[in-house]
């Protein structure tokens, strides 16, 4: 018979035990927690330069037009170069996180990025602009997939939609001044000087990066093995909330990225009229969408992950049909709600594809970010093209049409949902 020390010291190594593991569990970072703010304004700085570069000549497209005698869907394309070439290289980019690290991937990314950005004010034509644009579009596909995929590993699930959306409302701030600064900059020196003051902001903002972002405690190197990779797409491909998630993604994108294209034409035609440091102004209405993006994880929590989604759809088409308007104040308006709209619906679809995928995040991730810029080189180029064929009426309608896929693919998620309920019961019995 065991005596009462044995007794005693079972009960002490088996508490000893589950409060070891339970601490392991804890580690993950948590507001409030040692890190947790160290590591967040980390990451929302990646996000303002990861914006402010990729979308630093969105605002100058009339400039670019001018200074090389070309088109608005001609000049469109020093962002959808950018973009697309996002969208190409994100899953390889996301493939060298799981061997090297989240971290060692983001730094390089911007370090590489930051180093184009300050080429790109020297672009000789527009061809080379373009082919800049893209290498660095390239060389920034190394930091959305990976930050969400950081976040999935060292943040604990019930902070990761509040940890994703600051994440994303960085994106927002980088969005906003870089076209803010570059409005009032191009205005008195022209866009080049414009582009390469978001250069030297991006070098800033990388050097802080890289000195304040935690080392992950919970990174397992992967395999870089090209058929494990497959395998593990092809599952993420395989999931229908996945595939849906990419699909919303992609259509809010599409919406946005036209919209922001285009407003610039737009504003700088009758009967506004308006000069180019004020256009530029327009983009601090970016600061809703930092909020919308920050608050995500409270509104996923009152009306769920597809009420929140029809919410933000609902937002963004309101948005659209204000801005048809002929009337400043309204179209202000509406790209307000837009722009939350669209912030809130990508916080939602992006942190619910790290919360979904149980393995291979960062593929998971690098699958939905590939889906989302796909969707802003789309909107870009089509949203030119449309206003060229319809004026704004043509790019708000390309819009709606996105909106409405949006709406249509939660629906069937919504029917999917209550089927797989309906069927377990009955599989229970």
């Amino acid at each position: 018979m065991p005596s009462a020390s044995t007794g005693a010291s079972t009960t002490v190594g088996a508490t000893s035990s589950v409060t070891s593991s339970t601490a392991a569990v804890d580690s993950r970072l948590t507001p409030g927690g040692p890190g947790y703010r160290r590591m967040s304004f980390a990451l929302f700085l990646a996000g303002v330069a990861t914006f402010a570069l990729l979308y630093s000549t969105q605002a100058l497209l009339p400039l670019v037009s001018t200074d090389f005698g070309v088109s608005a869907s001609e000049a469109s394309w020093t962002v959808s170069a950018a973009t697309g070439a996002l969208a190409l290289f994100v899953l390889p980019m996301s493939a060298l996180s799981e061997r090297f690290g989240r971290r060692t991937l983001m730094t390089a990314s911007l370090a590489v990025a930051v180093t184009v950005g300050l080429l790109v004010p020297f672009a000789p034509s527009i061809g080379a602009l373009i082919a800049l644009r893209a290498v660095q579009g390239a060389a920034l596909a190394g930091l959305p997939a990976s930050a969400t995929a950081y976040l999935a590993e060292e943040v604990r699930p019930k902070a990761l939609i509040t940890a994703i959306g600051l994440f994303v409302a960085g994106n927002s701030v980088g969005g906003m001044s870089g076209r803010v600064i570059t409005g009032w900059v191009a205005q008195e020196w022209g866009w080049r000087v414009a582009v390469a003051a978001i250069g030297i902001i991006a070098v800033a903002c990388a050097v802080a990066f890289r000195m304040l972002l935690p080392a992950p405690k919970h990174f397992t190197p992967g395999s870089l093995r090209p058929r494990v990779l497959a395998r593990t797409v092809g599952d993420h491909l395989a999931n229908p909330l996945l595939r849906r998630l990419y699909a919303i993604g992609a259509l809010f994108m599409m919406v946005f990225g036209g919209v922001y294209t285009v407003i610039g034409y737009r504003l700088t035609e009758a009967p506004f009229s308006l000069p180019q440091g004020i256009i530029g102004s327009i983009f601090l209405v970016y600061l809703v969408g930092t909020v919308s993006a920050s608050t995500a994880g409270r509104l996923v929590a009152r009306l769920g992950r597809r009420g929140s989604l029809y919410l933000a759809g609902g937002t963004t088409t309101a948005g659209l049909l204000l801005s048809l308007v002929d009337s400043l104040p309204l179209v202000l308006l509406g790209l307000v709600l837009i722009t939350a709209g669209f912030f809130a619906g990508h916080a939602v679809a992006s942190s619910s594809v790290s919360h979904t995928a149980k393995q291979g995040r960062a593929q998971a991730s690098a699958l939905y970010q590939s889906a989302y810029y796909i969707g802003s080189s789309a909107g870009s180029t089509l949203g030119a093209v449309a206003f060229h064929a319809g004026g704004w009426a043509g790019t708000v309608a390309l819009g709606l049409f996105a909106v409405l896929g949006v709406v249509t693919i939660t629906l069937l998620g919504s029917h999917a949902a209550r089927t797989q309920s309906h069927r377990e019961p009955a599989l229970a019995h």
